[in-house]
């Protein structure tokens, strides 16, 4: 299945053309029949004689209706640029080349009309022209012949070139992720809501689940047809009718975007390689508005030049695109600008969601210079660095490859180490990924707060966690598949809420260890009463308690390690003596106050080695 698209001047003959070929007339609207002049897309069919199959996009030629023309265009195979042959080279003839060259549509044939209106020589006049005419383009060589749709004489041999081409046109990749840029939506009773579009990057099926991007709309495939045809399954490439479940036609506009949901986010603001035409009155200037057709939308938007100024006809700059209402796109879409209804330039989407970038500015341009012509490597390399750590599904929508492609791409990568994979799942969908020099600053900033924080507080045994992720600015999802990751490269060690570097040992200086020391003695010198009011540094006692030498029962009660363990035996065996034990059983089993008594109870309690009941205690 190929898809080809007509272009041209108006009144050239292009719907005649088509109708002759097809059989079908492509006016569908009844002031377009009325007034003899297309002024929307019109849609018709034939198999050729290989058996090729091809659908043919009629584009309006009025100069008020390239707009519309720009609608049909984007997606097709090969073009059909349609010249009178009593008129010849005419505005929009030059205009809708200057379109396909911008969209680098490469296979084409220009179709000299109204051959009967002429002689020979005036034929071969016309056919000079154009051919001076296409030379420098992407259609630059193309085959030039003259027919007429009147008497269909040399539509054989058209039929037949065309077939020649087709059959050397590359298949459309699939990429796995449908595109459908909807360019027609209406009802038909009995089934509802309609759209029509050409289909890339993959292929739709019958029942499957989609969306449309811009509206956020959910939907389903009810059912598919191709030149009346119903079919099971759509792919790319085919130029398709969907009839969509659970949505108004009402609310799907030209432009809409239908595709399988979750991974295509619409966008205001793109990054593109511009050229300008060399024939433009005057020079683009920055930050002046244009309209930007890519697929079939249509959307204002201001021209952020990031290199000049001005960029002067014929120049190509790297530019962005902010956008005044989104559009889908993906990264390598071809777009046409426009202002009053002139067509300024064009080129390819590099980065379908850009940030405000410094102007003149060599690294963005060094970036964008990679993401246009870098190896698959080089550009997963940039889309991960652009915003890392990035997640599989995004890398692989914003660099535009394939998934399979992708994953083989990154292992090998992950293999030399030039990305590094977070988190214990499979490399897919939701896994994280950092460039090799990210992880490498991630690893340094871990390190630099630990050492900073073991200087700090050098008798505590590590940082909490949360002030560490604070620091390194992760949401907790990304912190938890970072730190096993930063555990197994010795970078930090793990410690319930807490994390050290490797090497970190609580310390103590010579003054701490004889406070310390003092401290315990004082303890010890009463050993179920000790002292609340006895003068220790916080950090000292946290560091005692870590190290087993003090156990703090409360905010205010603190023994020392041998009294607790003493007093915890002796309560238990009690307990399993008679069953249960109050504290004032406690109090007089130590010969202590009920401040000290109730604070060791209650500490027990939550270290579960006992249980209140009532107001005793048991075994728990």
């Amino acid at each position: 299945m190929f898809v080809v698209g007509t272009a041209g001047h108006v009144d050239h003959g292009k719907s005649t053309l088509v109708e002759a070929l097809t059989g079908i007339d492509p006016d569908r609207l009844v002031v377009e029949k009325e007034r003899g002049m297309t002024i929307d897309l019109g849609f018709a069919w034939l198999q050729l004689p290989s058996g090729n199959e091809v659908s043919i996009v009629d584009v309006p030629g009025h100069e008020r209706f390239v707009n519309n023309m720009l609608a049909g265009v984007g997606g097709i195979d090969m073009a059909l640029l349609v010249v009178a042959a009593d008129e010849s080279v005419m505005p929009q003839t030059r205009e809708h080349l200057a379109i396909l060259d911008l969209l680098h549509v490469s296979r084409g044939l220009v179709v000299v009309t109204k051959r009967d209106l002429v002689d020979d020589d005036w034929v071969e006049l016309v056919t000079l022209e154009v051919e001076d005419l296409i030379e420098g383009t992407t259609l630059e060589g193309a085959p030039v012949l003259p027919v007429s749709a009147v008497t269909h004489d040399g539509l054989d041999e058209l039929v037949s070139t065309m077939d020649a081409l087709l059959t050397e046109t590359p298949v459309k990749r699939d990429l796995g992720r449908p595109r459908l840029p909807i360019d027609r939506s209406f009802t038909i009773a009995g089934f509802g809501t309609v759209v029509t579009g050409t289909l890339i990057d993959g292929d739709l099926s019958v029942g499957q689940d989609a969306e449309l991007v811009l509206s956020g709309e959910e939907t389903r495939v009810r059912g598919l047809q191709t030149h009346r045809k119903k079919l099971e399954r759509a792919e790319p490439g085919t130029r398709v009718a969907a009839n969509l479940a659970g949505v108004s036609h009402e609310k799907i506009v030209r432009g809409e975007m239908l595709t399988t949901p979750g991974w295509l986010r619409r966008t205001t603001a793109v990054d593109v390689h511009l050229r300008v035409l060399s024939d433009v009155p005057n020079p683009l200037k920055h930050n002046m508005f244009v309209t930007v057709h890519t697929g079939s939308s249509e959307v204002i938007g201001r021209l952020r030049l990031l290199e000049t100024d001005k960029a002067e006809p014929g120049a190509a700059t790297w530019a962005q695109l902010k956008l005044e209402a989104p559009l889908a796109a993906a990264k390598g879409d071809y777009f046409v600008i426009r202002s009053n209804q002139t067509t300024l330039g064009g080129g390819n989407i590099v980065e379908t969601h850009a940030k405000r970038h410094r102007r003149r500015h060599a690294p963005i341009l060094d970036r964008l210079s990679m993401m246009e012509e870098g190896s698959d490597h080089e550009v997963l390399l940039a889309t991960i660095a652009f915003s890392e750590p990035g997640e599989f599904d995004a890398i692989v929508n914003r660099a535009n490859l394939q998934p399979g492609e992708a994953r083989s791409e990154l292992n090998a990568m992950a293999e030399e180490k030039l990305v590094v994979v977070v988190g214990d799942r499979a490399l897919g969908s939701g896994t994280l990924i950092y460039t090799g020099a990210g992880w490498t600053d991630v690893t340094v900033r871990t390190r630099a707060f630990l050492d900073g924080y073991h200087r700090q507080f050098p008798m505590r045994k590590g940082a909490p966690k949360e002030e560490l992720r604070s620091r390194l600015k992760m949401t907790p999802q990304l912190f938890n598949d970072v730190v096993p990751k930063l555990v197994k490269e010795d970078v930090l060690a793990e410690e319930g809420t807490l994390v050290r570097a490797t090497e970190h040992e609580p310390g103590l200086n010579d003054a701490d260890q004889r406070a310390s020391e003092d401290y315990i003695r004082q303890l010890e010198a009463s050993p179920y009463s000790p002292p609340t009011d006895a003068t220790i540094d916080p950090e000292l006692l946290n560091l005692l308690a870590d190290q087993g030498k003090v156990v703090k029962v409360s905010d205010s009660v603190v023994f020392a390690t041998s009294a607790y363990r003493e007093m915890a035996d002796r309560i238990s065996a009690r307990i399993e003596e008679r069953g249960e034990i109050t504290v004032a059983d406690v109090r007089d089993m130590f010969g202590t106050s009920r401040k000290y008594a109730l604070a060791l109870m209650d500490y027990l309690d939550h270290q579960r080695i006992t249980r209140r009941v009532g107001d005793a205690r048991v075994l728990r």
